[in-house]
């Protein structure tokens, strides 16, 4: 009879063409633990290299990840069932590796512990690949948000004969006592600029800016008015 082996992975099951995936197999009678040649490149060796191992194996969690780990496999040592984690690898030569591990132990007519099937998904280059599209689009949006407000800030400095940094305040202020944010403000305002068929409403939305401003200051004139008269008392 045919010794048994790891099951392969079925690459259609992967997210992304760029995940690494590999198997291993751990024989509860002889203690002999089988990898998938995809699973040695994730752990940094070719086969040959080294006898894999449960110790080895756990040895390569990353420090805060390694006592989960072993709990878990106690755990599926000593009843069976299935496992799931979410973890960290380092490899041999000390790369970190972000990883998925899953699989199941199979318990024989008895009750005890036969072996267990496990799947081992390298996901660092799929969340690389997100994280630098993330900045990428945070880093556009940025821009984006930038040259909305300046574009705002002009509107302003036209239309009421004021400076840049006057025109940036009326921005914030309206901003923060709509609670609204600061390139929402500004998109609206050039929004509103690029809307021919209605200027009205941009001259409405100027005046709003430019009026709240002055309300706010004179509150605030008020209050400090106030409190020199309380101290002079």
């Amino acid at each position: 009879m045919a010794e048994p082996r790891a099951p392969e992975p079925d690459s259609t099951a992967l997210a992304a063409a760029d995940c690494i995936a590999g198997t291993f197999r751990f024989d509860a009678a002889t203690g002999k633990l089988d990898w998938s040649e995809e699973l040695y490149r994730i752990h940094g060796y070719g086969r040959g290299e080294i006898v894999p191992t449960l110790d080895l194996f756990l040895s390569h969690k990353h420090p805060d990840d390694r006592n989960r780990s072993r709990e878990i496999f106690t755990r599926i040592l000593a009843t069976g069932g299935s496992f799931f984690s979410y973890d960290r690898l380092i490899d041999a030569r000390l790369r970190v590796h972000r990883i998925l591990t899953t699989g199941e132990g199979i318990l024989d007519e008895s009750g005890r512990l036969s072996h267990i099937d496990g799947l081992v998904i390298d996901l660092t280059r799929t969340l690389q690949r997100e994280s630098e599209q993330f900045a990428r689009a945070a880093v556009t949006a940025a821009y984006a948000s930038r040259s909305t407000i300046e574009q705002a800030k002009g509107i302003l400095m036209g239309a009421l004969h004021i400076g840049s940094e006057e025109a940036f305040k009326l921005l914030v202020n309206h901003s923060q006592h709509r609670n609204i944010k600061l390139a929402r403000t500004a998109a609206d305002l050039v929004d509103l600029a690029n809307n021919t068929k209605d200027p009205a409403a941009l001259d409405c939305f100027i005046q709003a800016l430019h009026g709240g401003a002055a309300r706010h200051r004179s509150r605030t004139i008020g209050v400090q008015r106030r409190s020199a008269q309380r101290t002079q008392h």
